[in-house]
């Protein structure tokens, strides 16, 4: 239950081009490695705990049934509220596209990131991603207007 079907359907979400059930199988395999770093620690107290057993697979169908999406809640409530105090960066406070862009880059650049947060804050950090869009923008209609501008030349020579 906790290897075979998460197994299956991580390779599945590998090979899909939906990025929700990425995040849930990795949600998965990062709480399963948490607990079984736990159950190696604590293995002789757990050992005396009745219906252990049962309890971990009543846990574990909730974490892996993709329905249930246990493996998410638990991680946005438990996990990630540590993650952020360690790397400073106060993940509430950041918009979707500022989370989505976090995540697509270097663990450098997103030290750099949370520094310049830390630093600045969180709206510092939103207008300067603005003002970079809005550069990428003006760079895009600049080419736009080059290009329009070579077919018109192209279409005057050839005439």
């Amino acid at each position: 239950m906790m290897l075979l079907y998460p197994l299956y359907a991580s390779i599945m979400a590998i090979e899909s081009h939906d990025k929700e059930d990425d995040q849930q199988w990795l949600t998965y395999w990062v709480l399963y490695s948490l607990v079984s770093l736990m159950e190696m620690a604590a293995g002789p107290v757990i050992a005396w705990i009745p219906f252990y057993s049962t309890f971990k697979l009543i846990i574990a169908s909730w974490l892996v049934l993709p329905q249930f999406r246990g493996g998410i809640i638990l991680y946005e409530k438990f996990v990630r509220p540590y993650l952020n105090a360690a790397t400073g960066v106060t993940d509430q406070k950041l918009t979707d596209g500022q989370r989505k862009w976090l995540g697509s880059i270097s663990p450098e650049a997103q030290a750099s990131v949370a520094a310049f947060i830390k630093e600045n804050g969180s709206s510092a950090f939103d207008a300067f991603m603005k003002s970079a869009a809005g550069d990428a923008e003006q760079d895009k209609i600049e080419e736009t207007v080059e290009k329009e501008e070579d077919k018109a030349a192209s279409s005057s020579d050839s005439d």
